[in-house]
């Protein structure tokens, strides 16, 4: 091991939006009840879990008060962590109710297809549940004379928001407030495929037959100076191509338009389901061979051969000139897609160079 290696060590796991928001409005109504500052609550999951949260920030008055969490993500990779959780918690008038609302820097919801209603604040079922049921336990003899009020707020919520998919959602103005389980699980790919599904089903919702699955932002922002159709049916499936086919074809999409760069589609003309850079390698074995029945000579299988990267692969393919490599991979990538979304979706296969230029695509269309 090397002096700039660390021993792996277990991955920490954090915490959701949903769970730091109902810390926060726990927090909130006991220290409506006791009167005291709170710094820590213990909060119940779905399926009977429970778990400690600290308390960042905690005001209160006789019948309302302000508590804050962090999001803490653990160690995944989360544009939300590090985001202070705000709840506003008030007793009202209306006897036994428990009412939720979304303030300043949580989004709103203005397309069809994630499951809330139109006009309503991004704070998903799970979440809701959460806060509702905690509330509950903790108020039970409040809520028989009042009820209680939870405003759930994100102070840079709307300037997180544009670093996810919350704007082509049609989230406007904040973040969501998610989370099935209340924790977070690093690195996990469950989040992903979920927020996949979710873009899937906006598309749909939104009586949309037709999208654009990209490998990331670059391949994206190419794609829409190729292909004219609206925001929601841009989807980044990054690393999931196979399962993002099967879901377009589970789903009814009619027609998906296939875009990335040369190290993500020759990952999948492999027939790799899954491209993660640390979960699959570019196979140069396959390219050479697909360059030898393009006509190539010896010396460019032998630089194939030897190639660092798939991009390093597209150079010398461009320098060596050899007829048809390109189209070769996009129908490879067409062929695989289709076989995953057992020839229910019609598929175009894109392959973008790195300034933006078609370098193939799969049905030709006259390039």
């Amino acid at each position: 091991m090397s002096e700039t290696e660390k021993p792996r060590q277990k991955l920490r796991t954090g915490f959701t939006t949903g769970a730091c928001a109902t810390a926060a409005a726990k927090a909130a109504l006991v220290s409506i009840i006791t009167q005291k500052k709170i710094e820590s609550v213990e909060i119940l999951l779905p399926k009977e879990k429970k778990i400690t949260i600290n308390i960042a920030s905690c005001k209160f008055e006789s019948g309302s008060a302000r508590c804050s969490v962090i999001k803490d993500g653990g160690d995944d990779p989360d544009v939300t962590h590090g985001a202070e959780i705000i709840v506003d918690l008030e007793i009202t008038k209306n006897a036994g109710s428990i009412e939720i609302d979304g303030g300043t820097g949580v989004g709103r919801v203005t397309k069809p297809g994630l499951g809330l209603e139109i006009g309503t604040a991004a704070i998903n079922p799970t979440p809701k549940k959460m806060i509702t049921e905690n509330l509950a336990v903790t108020g039970k003899n409040i809520l028989d004379t009042s009820g209680i009020s939870v405003l759930v707020s994100v102070p840079k919520g709307e300037e997180i928001a544009q670093k996810t998919d919350n704007p082509r959602l049609g989230i406007i103005g904040g973040i969501s407030i998610l989370g099935t389980t209340g924790i977070v699980i690093p690195y996990s790919t469950a989040s992903f495929a979920a927020s996949i599904r979710q873009s899937l089903d906006v598309t749909v919702a939104m009586k949309g037959d037709a999208v654009v699955l990209t490998t990331g932002g670059r391949s994206e922002e190419f794609s829409r100076r190729e292909i004219d159709l609206p925001d929601h049916c841009f989807v980044q499936m990054g690393d999931f191509a196979g399962y993002t086919i099967q879901q377009c074809a589970k789903k009814g999409i009619r027609k998906a338009h296939v875009a990335g760069f040369i190290g993500k589609l020759a990952k999948i003309s492999a027939g790799v389901k899954q491209t993660h850079v640390k979960g699959s390698k570019v196979d140069m074995a396959f390219l050479g061979e697909m360059a030898k029945r393009c006509g190539a000579a010896s010396s460019t299988l032998d630089r194939i051969k030897a190639a660092n990267t798939a991009r390093h692969v597209q150079e010398i393919i461009t320098e060596d000139k050899v007829p048809g490599f390109f189209l070769s991979i996009c129908n490879e990538v067409h062929k695989q897609m289709t076989a995953h979304s057992e020839g229910k979706v019609e598929i175009e296969v894109i392959l973008f160079d790195f300034d933006g230029s078609i370098l193939g695509r799969f049905p030709q269309q006259g390039i």
